[in-house]
């Protein structure tokens, strides 16, 4: 499946226009939607390449610029200490309302694409691993995949460092899946059960995922890429969103019982 990777859209927001790239099988036909979050550094030749990967299993990606009110559009941070610095402090800058916002627009944008199915799923990795779970408070969301999710535990996510993630988790009516590395920092062993507990009291339908990694073991560059462990767990994914997002999805309850482009 040839996939075209070079298309974005602008969409409005109340922080200001939000430059958003889009991913998409060759193949015409319409297809089910997801809504997928970088890293701090935005769209990084790894995200575009699992993009270009989601894409290529017949998913329309949409890949919103998480700081577009505070950077040109187009900026992508490097991977070292001056663009992890610059990508924190946005991270702690930004509204999170902003933050909803963009979601929001984002999976509007591509409910009304005449490419898209309709059915709309989210994915993130990192702090994009938050900002999919917050996607996933919306009704629409069907299915979310959530890569070692930074700061709901701490709910450091925002300006104010004082995000309600933990306590709107109750408002998630999709299925989430939820991967975490045990040697990642950021996230201790405490925090994650503090998610998996909530979780757990919600009666959230989930799959919960711990794996021999570090922070950002499913980035394609520097040391602690995890290329195995990426590889089995993007089938996890798949297997979510082929279920959840195709127009046959085998777990449904039975009926009987109760912008500008460029």
């Amino acid at each position: 499946m040839i996939i075209i990777n070079d298309e974005h859209v602008t969409l409005e927001t109340p922080g200001g226009p939000m430059r958003t790239h889009i991913v998409r099988p060759g193949a015409p036909g319409r297809y089910p939607g997801i809504v997928f979050y970088s890293e701090i550094f935005q769209i990084t030749a790894p995200i575009r390449r699992t993009a270009a990967m989601l894409a290529g299993h017949g998913y329309v990606v949409a890949m919103p610029e998480i700081y577009h009110e505070f950077e040109p559009a187009g900026t992508i941070l490097a991977y070292d200490q001056a663009g992890s610095d610059r990508g924190n402090v946005l991270k702690t800058t930004k509204e999170l309302a902003s933050y909803d916002a963009d979601a929001r627009a984002a999976i509007d944008h591509l409910k009304s694409r005449p490419d898209c199915t309709g059915r709309i799923g989210a994915m993130g990795i990192c702090i994009g691993g938050h900002l999919a779970f917050r996607a996933a408070m919306n009704p629409d969301v069907l299915a979310t995949a959530c890569f070692y999710a930074t700061d709901i535990h701490k709910a450091g996510l925002g300006k104010g460092m004082n995000d309600d993630s933990i306590q709107r988790a109750a408002d998630i009516k999709g299925e989430l899946l939820m991967i975490w590395g045990r040697q990642d920092p950021h996230i201790p062993t405490e925090g994650r059960m503090k998610v998996l507990n909530r979780l757990n009291e919600l009666g959230i339908r989930l799959s919960w995922h711990e794996v021999n990694g570090a922070h950002a073991f499913m980035r394609d560059e520097g040391a602690r890429y995890d290329p195995e462990l990426a590889y089995s767990l993007y089938g996890l994914v798949f297997d979510l969103f082929h279920r959840k997002l195709a127009e046959g999805d085998q777990s449904a309850t039975p009926a009987s019982s109760t912008e500008t482009r460029h």
